[in-house]
């Protein structure tokens, strides 16, 4: 059973073929999907974040899914910045990385939405004053935004 209902999927569809101009690649570093599960190294979300962002991926040809079994390519992760999973990393037209650590759900959801739509874009929403306000910064900021579900 999906984890987007047809609704939404559909939604999710228009709003990709309207707002999506270049493609964007989601990474996603996860743990293989198996029966078993190997002690120390159980992954609470892999599995529904990898069916949503499968899901996604499967919404518009802008939005291809890699997905990299982590425990297998850990210097690949490790180049990546990639430490937990499951994490996704999104590249596009963007000048920096987003990566996203855990399941988008709820709120988070409609920012990952909006998310898609800037990296394919290659800018953002942000207003003049914001972007001459970064442009100042005199090295690259590493910013994180922690959500805790409620």
């Amino acid at each position: 059973m999906p984890l987007l209902s047809a609704r939404d999927q559909d939604y999710l569809r228009k709003r990709f073929a309207e707002e999506l101009v270049d493609p964007v690649t989601i990474t996603l570093y996860t743990q293989r999907l198996a029966q078993l599960q190997l002690p120390g190294y159980e992954c609470a979300t892999c599995r529904e974040a990898n069916e949503l962002y499968s899901e996604l991926a499967q919404l518009s040809e802008k939005v291809k899914l890699e997905v990299v079994d982590f425990l297998q390519a850990q210097a690949e992760a490790r180049t990546a910045g990639v430490t937990d999973i499951p994490t996704a990393v999104f590249s596009g037209k963007n000048a920096g990385t987003v990566r996203y650590v855990g399941l988008p759900a709820g709120y988070e959801f409609a920012v990952l939405i909006e998310d898609l739509a800037d990296l394919s874009r290659g800018t953002t929403r942000l207003t003049p004053l914001s972007r001459e306000t970064l442009a100042k910064l005199p090295a690259p900021a590493h910013i994180k935004v922690f959500v805790t579900p409620t």
